[in-house]
């Protein structure tokens, strides 16, 4: 098994401050949390989650933070945010895959390699077809 890099995660959903995943996955968990934007990206509604879907374009934008464990905590957290988007490695039912990505740090517009749960293929494909569309690229300020 090769082991995964050590990457800070690019998080646009429910794992942002003030959304209800953020507390029970990350509180104490990190170094620092930073607004930050994925280029190249769009972001769709989910059933009370987004899905950023890569553009084949290289259009649009998703709005989020760059989130950076701690050392200690770097394992547990990479599996338990692995189980939370239910991806594992190489597997066709996969909703999300976890992909190394640049994202800008809105701080200072530097570029970071990071892990960004994208939606899966197949996932990606429906929701192009078929799904409804965050114009702002923003999951905090989505329409009601």
């Amino acid at each position: 098994m090769t082991l995964s890099p050590r990457l800070p995660f690019f998080v646009y959903g429910t794992l942002r401050p003030g959304e209800p995943n953020h507390d029970h996955f990350l509180r104490g968990r990190t170094l620092t949390e930073e607004p930050a934007r994925l280029v190249g990206a769009v972001l769709y509604d989910g059933p009370g989650y987004p899905y950023a879907v890569e553009e084949r374009d290289g259009g649009g934008t998703v709005y989020g933070d760059l989130v950076t464990a701690r050392p200690e905590e770097y394992p547990a957290l990479l599996a338990a945010l692995d189980r939370l988007e239910e991806y594992a490695p190489d597997d066709p039912r996969n909703l999300y895959d976890r992909i190394a990505r640049q994202v800008i740090r809105d701080f200072d517009g530097t570029a970071v390699q990071a892990w960004v749960y994208v939606a899966a293929p197949s996932v990606a494909a429906r929701l192009r077809a078929h799904g409804r569309l965050i114009e702002s690229g923003d999951w905090a300020i989505r329409p009601g």
